[in-house]
């Protein structure tokens, strides 16, 4: 199972430039809108500078990076809940997504329409919010009117919904841990945590930043010149050293990992592999157990586990062991970021 990010914005912003420079993949990119229909999928490996430290502490074979997937979902406009611009299908494929990055454009050019014919990305974000929000109020009244014998459900519904016409996000509405989870099978998109990507030519500055955190109350956001990482991306590494080239699309992979919750735990075999799995912040062993392997939840018995820092300073596993390094774990242990685990079944 790996966890996926919706790409999304308006037509034009640069969404198909940025799922190019992740995911290295050919997509139609073009100067017009709605060159995108049916969204791109590519997977993305997780940047991991510890799995390289392992690595080179026990030199396995293989090394397997942890993955991230990401969908590049067509252009929205303004009354896409209403099906402007095949909007209600694009939307839909939204639901499926577990975070989303927004792409914002800040680049002039004339070569390339903008959709609202000028440059305005405080703007362009107010219409974006706009529609998922009416997306999810239209979702919260139509099921508060199918819902029948739940009145828990449909009370918070009900709040979710009167929340969500004074134009606020249901990620930004109060909850509880029991009531998300009532929530979770509609699918709303402003639940979903959320990155702005701000598409610029120009370097990021304390002022500019500010400015726009202070108009949108944008929490988490990145200024990144799309079409520069595009090119860099076609570059071998050697030729991005050459060129002093630095790309910027690490900080957003990992702020998407961030803002999901997730950690990494690694397994080692022998000096076969050494891996780097995804999981939820706060799991139990057990169910890093069932992602290594479904087989391995149901014939759990224990864990052996070490942080990583440890077994790179030992050099081994077995030397680990032999220096008491190795703690046994049951199935209740929570896994931490950077765990080493080996499971006995």
């Amino acid at each position: 199972m790996s966890f996926s990010v919706g790409i999304i914005g308006l037509p034009n912003a640069g969404k198909s430039t940025l799922f190019k420079a992740l995911t290295k993949e050919k997509v139609d990119i073009a100067s017009y809108p709605f060159t995108t229909i049916d969204p791109n999928v590519g997977i993305v490996p997780v940047p991991d500078k510890k799995l390289e430290k392992i690595a080179s502490a026990i030199n396995p074979q293989k090394i397997t990076e942890t993955i991230i997937e990401f969908v590049d979902i067509a252009g929205l406009v303004k009354n896409a809940h209403k099906g402007e611009g095949l909007g209600n299908q694009f939307l839909g494929h939204i639901r499926n997504c577990d975070a989303i990055v927004e792409v914002i454009r800040m680049f002039e050019g004339s070569d390339i329409e903008h959709i609202e014919g000028k440059i305005n990305p405080e703007e362009d974000i107010k219409i974006i919010g706009n529609e998922l929000l009416m997306k999810d109020l239209e979702t919260a009244e139509k099921t508060i009117e199918e819902i029948k014998d739940e009145p828990k459900k449909k009370e918070i519904l009900e709040r979710i919904k009167k929340e969500l016409s004074q134009k606020k996000p249901i990620r930004d509405i109060t909850l509880t841990e029991k009531e998300k989870k009532e929530i979770k099978e509609y699918q709303f998109l402003t639940v979903k945590p959320k990155i702005y990507l701000f598409n610029t030519k120009e370097q990021k500055t304390a002022n500019n930043e500010q400015k726009i955190k202070n108009l949108l109350s944008v929490h988490y956001s990145l200024f990144i010149d799309l079409k520069t990482e595009e090119e860099a991306s076609e570059l071998s590494l050697s030729e991005k050293e050459e060129l002093e080239i630095k790309p910027q699309l690490d900080q957003l992979i990992l702020a998407c990992y961030n803002i999901l919750g997730l950690i990494t735990f690694y397994t080692i075999v022998g000096k076969k592999e050494a891996r780097a799995w995804t999981l939820k912040k706060g799991s139990p062993v057990l169910e890093a157990a069932g992602r290594v392997h479904s087989d391995f939840e149901e014939r759990f018995i224990k864990a052996e586990v070490i942080p990583w820092q440890n077994l790179v300073e030992a050099t081994s596993w077995i030397k680990a062991k032999e220096i008491g390094q190795i703690k046994t774990a049951g199935k209740e242990y929570i896994v931490q970021d950077g765990d080493v685990i080996e499971f006995k079944i």
